[in-house]
């Protein structure tokens, strides 16, 4: 099996293959293919999670296999036991992990030191899971990325927001950041970027113009609470609302990673408005995690 790391990681048709797997599987959830039989999967979290979890052990018991829940309370990792021990321990015991986290070079630590098939479900530099299933929603309800925009509103340099730039880059649509000077990505992470695919705008609505998918994250990610009255009045006019979406494309999606804070990051009115479309992107992530597990089986790429 392979890992699912990060997007920066895949290729153009690593990514195709995983999406329109996920595609294929919500279409005939009764069919899924049992590819994890007689395995038992680790989550190790570190992180709290609704959508990360239950998605990830419903679909793995989907799958055939077994879950075993684990947090940072439950394991040494709580009590300072390098990652890379927990890993050889974990790799003579258990068929996969999904980790949960904040540094990335812990998760990648992991899937080194454990040669276990290893999914990053979140740290604080991507969620390539998540991106995987907000492409799955633009390949269903819009058919696909080619030729659309994208705009994301708030944290621009936020993991959500840095595996939607590494999407755009491996994908070619335009992505529009919309973002105070102070929550953009730095030089260097567009430097290492290299595509002329996304931009950074500091005017909420010149970065809505004409977006076919208008995107937002919580304005406080976990770990910034401190940060939380500061973060909330300078992305104030960063809220998806409905005068800021006169300026998008007439039929344009919302789309929202979940948990939503009404009236913060999007008013509740907006929020209601794309539901279907929002709640359809939340279910996705069964789907997609689904898929993501056939593929690394499957060694397709």
């Amino acid at each position: 099996m392979k890992n699912l790391l990060s997007i920066e990681a895949l290729t153009a048709q690593e990514i195709t293959a995983i999406v329109e797997l996920g595609a294929d599987l919500r279409k005939n959830r009764a069919a899924t293919p049992q590819v994890l039989t007689g395995q038992t999967w680790a989550l190790i979290f570190n992180k709290s999670s609704t959508r990360t979890r239950v998605s990830f052990e419903v679909g793995i018991r989907e799958l055939g296999g077994s879950v075993m829940f684990l947090s940072g309370a439950d394991t040494q990792l709580g009590r300072g036991e390098p990652v890379k021990d927990t890993a050889r321990v974990l790799g003579r015991m258990v068929h996969g992990a999904v980790i949960r986290t904040y540094a990335q070079a812990d998760v990648e630590q992991f899937a080194e030191y454990s040669h276990l098939p290893t999914i990053n479900a979140l740290t604080d530099e991507e969620h390539p899971c998540q991106i995987l299933a907000d492409l799955q929603v633009m390949h269903e309800r819009l058919g696909g990325w080619q030729g659309k925009k994208v705009c994301f509103l708030g944290d621009g340099d936020c993991n959500v927001a840095r595996s939607w730039m590494w999407a755009a880059a491996r994908l070619g649509f335009d992505l529009a950041i919309g973002a105070p000077k102070a929550f953009q990505p730095p030089a260097e992470f567009m430097e290492k970027l290299g595509t002329d695919k996304v931009v950074l705008e500091e005017d909420p609505a010149k970065a809505v113009a004409g977006a076919d998918v208008v995107y937002t994250d919580v304005w406080v990610s976990m770990g910034k609470e401190e940060e939380s009255a500061q973060r909330i009045e300078i992305l104030k006019p960063y809220q998806i609302n409905a005068g800021l979406m006169q300026h998008a494309a007439k039929d344009a999606i919302v789309m929202h990673c979940l948990p939503a804070y009404r009236e913060k990051e999007i008013t509740d009115e907006v929020l209601e408005q794309h539901a279907d479309v929002i709640f359809h992107e939340a279910e996705n992530r069964l789907h997609v995690q689904k898929a993501i597990i056939c593929w690394m089986a499957r060694g397709e790429g």
